[in-house]
């Protein structure tokens, strides 16, 4: 492999998982991040927006349902399903799985120029900050 700024990485579901959620951080750039959000129970606990940033979901394993605004089902999706959430979109979701854990890739896009916020329209019932970020790249 020539030299460069590379990020590698390997996806491995955590087994340690101290809450209902783990985000493992897979890489990331300026411009682009990938991760991947194991969800026991609950899933993305309000519905929000983010100001300059699109999000690509893909369910790996589980099934996960995404609402709109007034809670209405904008898509429930099984493995290798997924949604694309442009930016300014409301949403949030929720494992609908029964008997698997949820795991979904999120990549997210950020608009150049854009100050990249979250925009609550209803108040957090699960701090999102308090959701364990794991980070597994090896830069190149």
């Amino acid at each position: 492999m020539s030299e460069g700024s590379y990020q590698v990485f390997k996806y491995e579901k955590p087994s340690d998982m101290p809450g209902g959620k783990a985000i493992v951080q897979l890489a990331g750039s300026d411009i682009i991040r990938g991760r991947v959000q194991v969800v026991r129970e609950g899933g993305e606990n309000n519905l929000h927006s983010h100001r300059g940033m699109d999000g690509f979901w893909m369910v790996l394993a589980g099934r996960v349902r995404f609402y709109g605004p007034g809670d209405v089902v904008i898509g429930e999706f099984g493995k290798y399903e997924g949604i694309l959430i442009p930016r300014g979109e409301q949403y949030w979701f929720e494992s609908a799985s029964d008997d698997e854990e949820l795991e979904i890739l999120q990549m997210a896009a950020f608009e150049k120029g854009t100050k990249v916020e979250r925009v609550d329209a209803e108040a957090q019932k699960l701090k999102v900050g308090s959701v364990e970020v794991r980070e597994v790249t090896e830069t190149r």
